[in-house]
C-alpha cells in the first residue's frame, strides 16, 4: 500500500485515503488544503464483518483527509481519471507515486481486495464525507453570523410569531444531540427521538422568513416617491440582514439534522445508507434553489428601485444616491450570504450617479444644443449680411446711376441753351 492514494469524490468533496506520509505528499504536490476525515469512524462499517475486519483496521489506522472541491481543485483531480458509478454517485480511483519522483502521481489500478471495491466501505466513506462537508458548512455559517454580528436568538425573540419562538428551543435540542453524538460516536434511539420533530419546525421558520423577504421586495415596488424609497431602502438594509441571519440559522440546523440522520440510518438500516445519503443531498440542493430564487427576486427588485432613483438624481440629488447605496448594501449582503451557504449566484450592483455628474451631463447636453444654435445663428447672420450687402450694393448702384443720368440731362440742357 506504500505510495498508493485512494481517492473518492462525491462531487462536493474529495476523500484522500492512504498512508499519512503519502497522503500529505499528494496534497502538497497538488496544492490542496484539507481537513481530517475522521477515518477511524469507518470501523463501524467495515469492521462489522469478520472477513473485512482486517481491512477495516488497516484503513482506520491510515490517514484520511477531506478536500472541499472548488472549480479549480476539481479540475486538478480530474486528470487522474476517477471513474463514476451511477449507482453510488461516487467517483473513485487509485494513484501511485512515480518511481524516483517526489511529487508526481499517476493512475494505478488495484487488485480485487481494494477498499474501493467494497460497497459497504464506499457507503461508509461517503457518509463521513457528507457529514464532514455539512459540519464545515455549519462552521462557516457560525463565522458568517459572527461577522455580521447577528444574534439570531435576539431576532427571533423580537418576533411575536409562535413559529419563530419555537426555533430557539429547537436549536438547543439539536445542539445537545450533536454533543451527545460526539461523545457516543453515534446516534441512539433516545437521542434521535428528541430531534424527530425539529425538521418540520425549521421548515416552517424558513418558509416564514422567505415570505418576509418577498413582502419587503413588494413594499419597495409600491413606493413611487423618492423620499419614501430612501426611507424604505435604508430600513431594508438592517431588516434583510436579520432575515438572512435567520435563514442561515435554519440552514445550519438542517445540516445538523442531516448529520444525525445519517448516523441513525447507519445503525438502523445500513443497507439503505447510500440511498439515504443521496436523498439528503438532493433535498439540500432543493433548499438552496428555493433560497436562491427568493433572494434573487429581492435583489432584482432592489436593482429596479436603484434604476428608478438614478433616473431622478437631478431632482433629488441627496436621496437618489442614498437609495442606490442601500440597494448595493443589500445586494452585497445577499451575495455574501450565498457564498456562505455554497449557493452559486451572480452579483450585480447599481452605481449611484452623483448629482454633479448628472448636472454635468445635462450641462453638456445644453451646451451641445447651444453650440448648434450658435453655429446656426452665425450661419444665418452671415447669410443675412451677405443678402444685405447685396441689396446695399444694388441700391447704391441704382442711386449712382440715377445721379449720373441727372447730371447728363442737366449738362445737355445747358448746351442747348
Amino acid at each position: 500500500m506504500d505510495n498508493e492514494i485512494q481517492l473518492i469524490s462525491d462531487g462536493d468533496g474529495l476523500a484522500v485515503i492512504g498512508n499519512a506520509a503519502d497522503v500529505e505528499r499528494f496534497l502538497v504536490s497538488e496544492g490542496l488544503s484539507s481537513k481530517d476525515l475522521g477515518l477511524q469512524r469507518l470501523r463501524s462499517v467495515v469492521g462489522a464483518a469478520a472477513a473485512l475486519a482486517q481491512e477495516g483496521s488497516e484503513i482506520a489506522a491510515g490517514s484520511g483527509r477531506w478536500v472541499k472541491l472548488t472549480r479549480e481543485s476539481a479540475q486538478q483531480v480530474k486528470k487522474y481519471g476517477l471513474r463514476e458509478s451511477s449507482k453510488t454517485g461516487l467517483s473513485t480511483g487509485v494513484v501511485k507515486a512515480k518511481k524516483g519522483q517526489v511529487g508526481g502521481f499517476v493512475e494505478f489500478v488495484r487488485g480485487p481486495r481494494s477498499f474501493l471495491t467494497n460497497p459497504a466501505n464506499l457507503a461508509g466513506a461517503a457518509r463521513i464525507m457528507s457529514q464532514v462537508a455539512m459540519q464545515q458548512s455549519m462552521d462557516e455559517i457560525t463565522d458568517y453570523l459572527a461577522t455580521i454580528d447577528a444574534k439570531v436568538d435576539d431576532v427571533l425573540r423580537a418576533q411575536k410569531d409562535a413559529v419563530l419562538a419555537r426555533m430557539i428551543g429547537v436549536g438547543f435540542v439539536i445542539e445537545e444531540a450533536m454533543t451527545v453524538r460526539e461523545k457516543r460516536r453515534g446516534v441512539d434511539e433516545v437521542t434521535w427521538s428528541k430531534v424527530q420533530t425539529a425538521p418540520a419546525m425549521i421548515a416552517e421558520t424558513q418558509a416564514y422568513t422567505l415570505r418576509q423577504l418577498d413582502a419587503l421586495a413588494e413594499k419597495m415596488e409600491r413606493k413611487a416617491k423618492i423620499g419614501d424609497l430612501a426611507t424604505t431602502a435604508r430600513e431594508a438594509e438592517s431588516v434583510v440582514r436579520e432575515w438572512l441571519a435567520v435563514l442561515a440559522r435554519c440552514f445550519q440546523l438542517q445540516d445538523a439534522i442531516a448529520v444525525l440522520e445519517l448516523d441513525r440510518v447507519l445503525d438502523a438500516s445500513p443497507e439503505e445508507l447510500n440511498g439515504h445519503r443521496l436523498g439528503l443531498k438532493a433535498a439540500r440542493q432543493d433548499r438552496q434553489e428555493l433560497i436562491l430564487r427568493s433572494t434573487e427576486r429581492l435583489v432584482a427588485r432592489m436593482n429596479a428601485v436603484a434604476g428608478a432613483a438614478n433616473a431622478k438624481v437631478l431632482l433629488h440629488p441627496t436621496k437618489s444616491p442614498a437609495v442606490v447605496q442601500s440597494s448595493n448594501h443589500v445586494a452585497a449582503g445577499v451575495h455574501d450570504f450565498h457564498e456562505r451557504l455554497g449557493i452559486e449566484s451572480g452579483r450585480r450592483s447599481s452605481e449611484a450617479r452623483r448629482w454633479v455628474d448628472a448636472a454635468a451631463e445635462a450641462r453638456d447636453k445644453a451646451l451641445g444644443a447651444g453650440a448648434k444654435g450658435v453655429v446656426a445663428a452665425r450661419s444665418l447672420g452671415n447669410e443675412t449680411l451677405d443678402r444685405a450687402s447685396s441689396v446695399k450694393g444694388k441700391l447704391s448702384s441704382g442711386i449712382a446711376e440715377r445721379a449720373r443720368r441727372r447730371r447728363w440731362d442737366e449738362e445737355g440742357r445747358d448746351e442747348e441753351g
